[in-house]
């Protein structure tokens, strides 16, 4: 992920959002061959606070392109946020269930059928339309504004809010960020706390 936020790596969008979903399938992977109930409950933070990040950022980026400039954009896009309505209304369940519980196993299959999915759903459609239509150089540039938007977004799950809007009344001016802005995602360098 490192060669994906520095400035000048030329790397698109396509290339930031579909390494996102590499990650995802990973920590599914590892949250489903660790026996510990603790380090489970970890990594499934980390995998609810990456799909949000995720989220917003497409939400606030990507969506408005594909609507722009892809045929059939805008209802390629209600689809999207449809889907991403129900992974965030089971991650919220996730976060609920002991980690220890068989129903926590079960909730992570759904949410890896489910992610893997719309993964293969943007990555098999939507990106390659993204980079038949639009300019690289916009790409890049939105790949940029997607990264930064990620740094900033919430960490968890909100199903009542579109997450864009929820996204602009968390950081807008005199607003305080909400959730977890710096938890697992910025490496834990202001919290000491190991699990």
């Amino acid at each position: 992920m490192s060669d994906t936020n520095s400035a000048g790596t030329n790397v698109d969008v396509v290339d930031i959002l579909t390494s996102d979903h590499q990650d995802m399938v990973a920590l599914i992977g590892q949250i489903k061959s660790t026996p510990d109930g603790i380090a489970r409950r970890d990594l499934a933070d980390t995998l609810i606070a990456e799909v949000m990040r995720h989220a917003v950022a497409e939400e606030m980026y990507v969506y408005p392109a594909i609507e722009d400039h892809v045929p059939n954009g805008k209802e390629e896009v209600e689809h999207d946020k449809k889907e991403h309505d129900d992974i965030v209304k089971l991650m919220k369940r996730l976060e609920k269930v002991d980690s220890s519980d068989q129903e926590f196993m079960e909730l992570v299959g759904e949410l890896e059928g489910q992610l893997t999915h719309h993964a293969s759903d943007e990555e098999s459609e939507q990106f390659p339309k993204l980079r038949l239509h639009i300019p690289r150089e916009k790409l890049v540039d939105m790949g940029e504004k997607v990264e930064k938007a990620k740094k900033l977004a919430p960490t968890r799950p909100h199903p009542s809010a579109p997450h864009s809007e929820l996204f602009h009344k968390t950081v807008g001016p005199g607003v305080g960020m909400v959730d977890r802005l710096l938890d697992k995602l910025t490496h834990r360098h202001t919290d000491s706390k190991d699990a």
